[in-house]
């Protein structure tokens, strides 16, 4: 586990001397207009295309482990013999070249083949996916990875195909990404691939006996197994005074294409809640010109997820981009352009956006008589308390070895390998959900990474300097560490995780 040495971008067709790649680092070059990254991990050297097929993280930064190599940006993991992304959040692969070894140098030759893709796979006799979220498209798509040919739903009640939700809230509502970027695969994706998308469809209920489900519109589906992907949905505030269309939410493709149609008249907007939704579309409507209010209970922002140094950074730099605070209270009432908050403030604001958290969709869990404790419990396999039937995603509760606790956590990546594994145990593969949960968050020019899991802690360690925005933030608990959040240190928190995958399972790597 090395950083990437400099380097001036060689052309790796010409060779490469093998003792300037030392083992376990990375190189960035090119072949024949391309650009490459070669990899050294002992005696076995690999190329491989030069950026994450997520958002296009430059890999040479990277951190490699085994024979894969993970993203700086987003944590997305390759085989770096094959290319497969073998972890969200990428899903597609990347290229790579054969390489040859002549005395002591390297040249990379022709391109190599992606892997053929899996075919007949024995599995259920059918799978339905309830939820078009992260953890549902990343399931079908796992299913049919890894060769399942049966037939395959997804049932969502959302109006558009699964979307990149995390940009919902950043550069999408910001206006500096592009519309088409939002879905997270193509229409003709779902066809090429028999995966049946229904949209607009609501569950009315499960019976798990046999073995189906009824939507609200009368049509039944029957299922060998079910993956319960159904997220959570926003906490709703009453507020005394205000219209429907004075207060927004931003949870789907058409709340943030709402929230921007207001904007494009607004001088001024509340935002209600000082988490990441709410603090994201503070940024992006600063970006937009907007004057933003923040009004929150706390004392500091997101001073219960990450401590109140990290707290009053944030604020700062909120404070620093236009952003007035109103810390220690909440709405009191609304009478028409009018907010009274609870200590006698009056906010002129043009509309309201809410932020206040969300809370996990198990109404048809209970119904169908699942065990539900704050989610939907699951093993560690991410099977509920009925055979055959799985949940992943913000709404499953899950045995945790990392902290020895049952957690819930409503973290993008998360959802996505969950539904990952979850698709890879409806195959019967009986793969255990023991990743290390990370999140990343974006506020203007400063991105914080967030790996492990820190409910509470005992003492945080400050490694570097918030005020330089240089620094990784330790969470410590009983003297071991639960969780690490980073600015400006991406190896750092490759590192972290990767610490924390060898603290349970020093003998696994993730394989292609």
């Amino acid at each position: 586990m090395a950083e990437t040495p400099e380097t001036n971008n060689p052309d790796f067709r010409n060779g490469f001397p093998i003792r300037d790649l030392g083992d376990g680092s990375m190189i960035s070059g090119q072949a024949d207009g391309e650009e490459l990254v070669l990899a050294r991990r002992g005696d076995e050297i690999f190329a491989i295309a030069a950026h994450c097929t997520h958002y296009g993280g430059p890999l040479a930064e990277g951190l490699i482990v085994g024979d894969t190599v993970r993203c700086p940006w987003h944590h997305a993991c390759f085989s770096l013999r094959t290319g497969v992304a073998l972890r969200a959040p990428a899903l597609d692969p990347v290229p790579c070249w054969r390489v040859e070894r002549l005395g002591d140098t390297i040249f990379v030759r022709e391109k190599i083949s992606p892997p053929a893709p899996k075919r007949g796979t024995e599995g259920p006799s059918s799978v339905v996916i309830v939820g078009g979220g992260a953890a549902g498209l990343a399931a079908a798509d796992m299913l049919r990875r890894e060769g399942y040919g049966g037939p395959l739903s997804i049932v969502s009640a959302d109006d558009s195909p699964p979307v990149d939700r995390p940009n919902l809230s950043k550069d999408y509502l910001a206006g500096t990404a592009q519309e088409g970027w939002i879905p997270l695969r193509p229409s003709d994706y779902y066809r090429d691939r028999r995966i049946d998308l229904l949209l607009h469809s609501r569950v009315s209920s499960l019976d798990t006996k046999r073995r189906r489900i009824v939507l609200e519109n009368g049509k039944e589906l029957e299922f060998g197994a079910l993956l319960l992907a159904t997220g959570a949905d926003p906490l709703r505030l009453p507020i005394e005074g205000a219209t429907d269309s004075q207060v927004h939410y931003l949870r789907t493709f058409a709340d943030s294409k709402a929230i921007i149609a207001k904007a494009t008249s607004a001088k001024r907007v509340l935002v209600v809640g000082a988490s990441f939704i709410g603090l994201e579309v503070a940024a992006s409507l600063r970006a937009r010109g907007i004057l933003v209010d923040v009004v929150a209970p706390g004392s500091q922002p997101l001073e219960r997820v990450m401590g109140t140094e990290v707290g009053f950074f944030i604020r700062r730099l909120h404070e620093a981009h236009g952003v007035t605070f109103h810390l220690g209270e909440t709405v009191s009432r609304v009478n028409g352009r009018t907010v009274t908050l609870t200590g006698g403030t009056a906010v002129d604001t043009d509309f309201l956006v809410l932020g206040v958290g969300v809370r996990p969709s198990l109404t048809l869990a209970e119904q169908a008589g699942l065990a539900v404790d704050r989610g939907i419990e699951v093993n560690e396999y991410l099977e509920t308390s009925v055979a055959g039937i799985f949940a992943a995603g913000d709404a499953a509760r899950w045995p945790d070895p990392h902290t020895g606790e049952r957690i819930r956590v409503e973290h993008w990546v998360v959802a996505e390998r969950q539904g990952q594994v979850a698709a890879r145990n409806i195959l019967g593969r009986r793969e255990k959900f023991d990743t290390v949960p990370f999140f990343w968050s974006q506020h203007y020019d400063v991105a914080i990474n967030y790996v492990g899991h820190a409910e509470s802690w005992e003492a945080i360690e400050i490694d570097g300097s918030l005020d330089a925005r240089d620094c990784a933030v330790a969470y410590k608990k009983g003297g071991r560490t639960m969780a690490v959040a980073t600015i400006s240190r991406d190896l750092q928190s490759l590192q972290a995780e990767a610490a924390m995958e060898v603290a349970i399972r020093p003998q696994r790597r993730d394989v292609a």
